[in-house]
């Protein structure tokens, strides 16, 4: 044990590093206070049901309807227990406050790659802290993208994985592979993960290449077929999650449409193109990945009472603390997106050691990483740069079905560190001419320091500093100033404080780079040594990562944990409605935006709520009968007993309470068949949901209609609500056709009369329906997926089999190393 702390025991000190940055840079989440994020608040209204049911029931149900009138609770919160990666996540977590745990997770997996790629520890530590505070990485956990976050921090032990069985290490390497790849899977960020596929697949390509241009394929396809093992292990871990997401992805707004109309607002597979690019990144902003800055950072809140800005409203006679406040609220990014939370920063110094790289690095990952990082780069561009966005977005395989592309930067944000610090182990191996090394790194100095002096001194050669609605802004200021010198000057007096950010940091970034270089002319000329140079960049590199960081993710983003515990206050007519004690009922909420809000998820169950993967059949009802008007008629059906608006001054909230509500469940003495979906749909457009039922004629052969006809006598009523056990007792005395207002939803939904399973029809384009054998009986309807149930199941298995795989790594690594010890002290022993 003592040998083995000693041979680890740099490793270990520098773990304790890491731990202890962590914990300085969130200091408030050992003072007991928690980050406000606004993406979590978002989410916890949505999971509000699924965490009460939870403490009530020991488990998490598997649908609620808090959002959207219903729909599967896996996508918003669930347990998966099976999964061995849930437990290691949970101890993290426990042991760890948020965001440190997240952190964490970014250096130790940065710091396993950089190990299995060779370099010194405290390179390693250098190259983990420069991946680990990426701007973006800090910025995605401030908004909240918890699991975007968790999904970035594992490409890095993936890559390692990957290496190590390429190397010939097979069962470590593929039992690695299949832990991180399962961790990956189980941060349930698909996107991410899907951009990590891309890199992944050309890295493959490459290797695949030179395999062939060494006539080394068997050995290359032996450990091909590891790694693939390892791929399907990791799969079936994560079985119940990924079955799951699959199966509602088809149903979701994500798939093919229902509707073969023209004028639908979305398209018939996959996202609206517009929707899809909306966050593209600029051509020219990837200039911040050197000077932070140089395109005005967030979208606001980066000016002070010492801009140009503050100093105009002062002019006019504006308090300055007042004129300071207006500063902070100027929109300083002046990219085209739409707001930004802040931009990519990779570090101005490891920006010139990623330059310095392409020059003096042998290793053939140079060549994966350049190509990896241009085609990210032309993909984030979306509708900047369609030519090539355009040729994924069409064509290949599930692009389609993700927004926002500017984020798969995160790629090259894991990358260029990578080559960076391959260049600084290069020079420091020592095997190049001092001279020619000399003369590189000049070279990389000229180029980064040379754009960040024109930036500097000629800002505006190549930056025009206004937005493509300058315009409409000064159009804007003079509608609320009523002066439209006024707006001008201050439209020009903001473009002057953009022009001032981008200068400012344009000279840090150049004493940063200036710095880099002298680190590694004093290493080339032996003037400090390896280990102190690794040290020092490791120190410059934290510094320069975390002064950017701060701006975004500081001690002011923490509050109090009981705001955070309580997200939502609730409002006088909030503990109104809560008062009625009947079930079922939803409730509609027009003080906001209510498909972009979940504060009445929180506390009823609602026609809105916010989230990025609605069920697409749910969606086309929202965009046909919400658009222009709404639908009194789809109210009703949708059991709509409040409707919650401003009051007449906008100063407070009133209900309406609509008697008009069909309830949870009722019986119709008719149906209007329709031939198709469209059809369906046009026929909410006028009808009475209490007298007839819209059904598609694919559903006839369900229905007996010699036995329609509903007596007056007859009713039907909810008894018991869980969100995903529903009861119901109805009396009748014959046949009738009973209308739920639940939401069509097949993969799952079983429906049960006294026990015994009956079939079950869509009513209205969104609602369930059944046909009822009359007398007095009970009817439930119960969500059971087997997708979940079984997906569990193979997960159980699958975990079992990747701890098995570790520790027979882990067993043979040692008995590896015992047997390297015993032959080294048999051949000392017979040392002449």
């Amino acid at each position: 044990m003592n040998n083995w702390f000693k041979n680890n025991g740099i490793h270990l000190a520098i773990i304790g590093v890491f731990i202890a940055l962590c914990f300085v840079y969130f200091s408030p989440a050992i003072q007991g206070k928690s980050l406000y994020q606004n993406d979590v608040r978002q989410a916890q209204g949505g999971q509000k049901e699924i965490m009460d049911f939870k403490e009530k029931d020991g488990k998490a149900p598997l649908w609620t309807n808090s959002m959207f009138s219903g729909m599967p609770a896996y996508q918003i919160w669930a347990q998966y227990p099976n999964n061995i990666t849930t437990h290691i996540v949970s101890f993290f977590k426990t042991v760890f406050p948020t965001p440190i745990d997240t952190v964490l997770f970014y250096l130790l997996g940065a710091y396993l790659l950089f190990g299995v790629l060779r370099v010194n520890p405290w390179l390693a530590a250098a190259g983990a802290i420069a991946f680990a505070f990426s701007s973006y990485n800090f910025i995605i956990i401030e908004a909240g993208h918890s699991n975007k976050a968790y999904a970035i921090a594992f490409f890095a032990p993936i890559l390692a994985g990957i290496i190590l069985t390429l190397r010939g290490k097979h069962i470590l390497g593929s039992a690695l592979t299949a832990l991180f790849l399962a961790m990956e899977i189980r941060s349930n960020h698909i996107q991410m993960t899907y951009y990590l596929f891309i890199a992944l697949l050309i890295f493959i390509g490459i290797e695949i290449y030179h395999a062939f241009k060494e006539k080394r394929t068997s050995e290359f396809f032996k450990s091909l077929a590891y790694l693939v093992a390892g791929v399907i292990l990791a799969v079936g871990v994560n079985a119940g999650s990924l079955w799951t997401t699959y199966e509602y992805g088809q149903e979701s707004i994500r798939g093919k449409s229902n509707l073969t109309s023209t004028d639908t607002s979305h398209p018939s597979n996959g996202l609206d193109k517009d929707y899809a690019y909306a966050w593209s990144q600029g051509i020219g902003e990837n200039l911040t990945f050197l000077i932070p800055n140089a395109y005005g950072g967030a979208s606001g809140g980066e000016l002070d009472e010492k801009s140009h800005v503050a100093k105009i409203l002062i002019e006019k006679g504006i308090p300055a603390d007042q004129a300071a406040g207006a500063a902070r609220e100027m929109p300083t990014y002046w990219g085209e997106k739409t707001f930004t939370s802040g931009p990519f920063y990779f570090g101005a110094i490891i920006c010139f050691l990623f330059v310095l790289g392409l020059f003096v690095v042998k290793n053939r990952l140079k060549w994966w990483i350049l190509s990896t990082v241009i085609l990210t780069m032309l993909l984030s561009f979306g509708r900047h740069f369609p030519f090539v966005s355009d040729l994924f977005f069409n064509f290949f395989p599930l692009y389609n079905k993700f927004r926002a592309v500017e984020s798969i930067l995160a790629v090259a944000g894991f990358l260029v560190p990578v080559l960076a610090i391959l260049a600084v182990n290069e020079i420091a191996s020592g095997e190049q001419d001092t001279k020619a090394l000399t003369k590189k790194v000049l070279t990389s100095l000229y180029i980064t320091g040379g754009l960040i002096l024109l930036i500097l001194v000629l800002p505006t050669l190549f930056l025009d500093f206004k937005t493509s609605a300058h315009d409409e802004f000064i159009a804007m200021l003079t509608q609320r100033t009523g002066d439209q010198g006024l707006a001008t000057q201050i439209a020009n007096a903001l473009v002057e404080d953009r022009i001032g950010l981008a200068r400012s940091d344009a000279f840090r970034s150049l004493i940063f780079v200036l710095i880099g270089a002298g680190l590694l002319w004093a290493m080339i000329n032996k003037k400090i040594t390896r280990q102190l140079t690794f040290i020092l960049f490791a120190a410059v590199i934290l510094v320069d990562m975390w002064g950017v960081d701060k701006r975004y993710l500081n001690n002011d983003k923490f509050i109090d944990k009981s705001q955070i515990q309580e997200p939502f206050q609730p409002r006088q007519v909030d503990a109104l409605i809560n008062r009625d004690p009947s079930l079922g009922y939803r409730v509609f909420d027009l003080t906001k935006n209510p498909f972009l809000s979940v504060e009445a998820s929180y506390f009823h169950h609602s026609l809105g709520g916010y989230h990025a993967a609605k069920l697409k059949r749910y969606q086309e009802l929202l965009d046909k009968q919400f658009s222009n008007s709404i639908n009194e008629d789809v109210l009703d059906m949708l059991n709509t007993k409040y409707v919650i608006t401003k009051s007449e001054d906008g100063q407070s909230e009133k209900i309406q309470n609509r008697a008009t509500a069909a309830g949870p469940a009722w019986f119709v003495p008719s149906i209007r068949w329709a031939k198709n979906d469209d059809e369906e749909m046009a026929g909410l457009n006028s009808f009475d949901p209490k007298k007839e039922a819209i059904i598609n004629e694919k559903f006839k052969s369900l229905v007996d209609a010699k036995k329609l006809g509903t007596p007056g006598n007859a009713e039907i009523n909810l008894v018991n609500y869980h969100p995903d056990h529903l009861t119901y007792e109805y009396s009748a005395p014959n046949d009738v056709i009973a209308v739920f207002s639940e939401i069509w939803y097949t993969k799952g939904w079983n429906a049960y009369v006294d026990g015994e399973k009956i079939p079950y029809f869509r009513a209205n384009y969104v609602l369930r329906a059944a046909q009822l054998p009359g007398g007095n009986h009970k009817v439930e309807f119960k969500f059971e997926p087997a997708s979940y149930y079984t997906g569990e199941t193979i997960s159980l298995i699958s975990s079992i089999l990747l701890i098995a795989g570790l520790a027979l790594a882990i067993f043979m690594e040692v008995r590896k190393k015992k047997d390297v010890k015993v032959a080294s002290t048999f051949s000392n022993s017979h040392t002449v």
